[in-house]
C-alpha cells in the first residue's frame, strides 16, 4: 500500500491446530481484522537439536535471516527430549547423526509422546540414502533436509510444515 493511502481493514483467516485425533474438516477458524499480516509462527520457540556446535551455530543464524528470535539449542538428543518436555516450542530442526540418541530416536521418542507428538519435527542430515529418508518418513518427520543448505531453502522446508511465513 503507497504511503499516505487511507488505512484499509484486511480480513485473515487463521486456522487453529487441534489434536490430529479430532475430525478432518471440524476446525474452526478465527477470523480478524490486522493493519499487517500476522506473523505468529516466527514468535514460535525453536529447538535446534545437533551435536556440532558450529552447526547449531549456522543454523540459528538462517533461523534469525529468516525472522524467528525464540531459538533454543540442544548438543544432542537426550537434552533436546528433556528441553521439549519442560516448555513448549513450535518446531524441532535435528540432526540424523548424533551419540547417545540420534535425530530419528529422538524423533520417535517425540511421536511416542502423546504431548509432543504433533509438534513439527525437520531432520537434518549429510547423507541423502534411500532408506534414511524412507525410516524418517515412517518415524513421522514433517520434512526433510539435505546439507549443504541456504536460508532460503530452511524457508521453504519450514513454510512447507508451518505455512507462509
Amino acid at each position: 500500500m503507497p504511503r499516505g493511502a487511507p488505512w484499509q481493514p484486511i480480513l485473515y483467516t487463521i486456522p487453529l491446530r487441534f489434536p490430529a485425533n479430532q475430525a478432518e474438516g471440524a476446525h474452526p477458524r478465527l477470523s480478524m481484522t490486522v493493519r499487517e499480516p500476522i506473523l505468529t509462527n516466527l514468535n514460535s520457540n525453536v529447538l535446534v537439536v545437533d551435536d556440532y556446535g558450529t552447526m547449531r551455530r549456522i543454523i540459528r543464524n538462517l533461523l534469525t535471516q529468516i525472522g524467528f528470535s525464540n531459538i533454543d539449542e540442544a548438543p544432542d538428543g537426550a537434552t533436546a527430549l528433556g528441553k521439549l518436555r519442560e516448555r513448549s516450542f513450535g518446531l524441532v530442526i535435528s540432526d540424523w547423526n548424533m551419540e547417545p540418541m540420534t535425530g530419528l530416536q529422538l524423533l520417535q521418542e517425540v511421536r511416542a509422546d502423546s504431548k509432543l507428538k504433533p509438534l513439527p519435527f525437520i531432520m537434518v542430515t549429510a547423507e541423502s540414502k534411500t532408506e534414511n529418508v524412507v525410516a524418517a518418513k515412517a518415524a513421522g518427520v514433517s520434512n526433510y533436509i539435505i546439507k549443504p543448505f541456504n536460508a532460503d531453502t530452511l524457508k521453504k522446508k519450514i513454510e512447507s510444515v508451518l505455512g507462509p511465513l
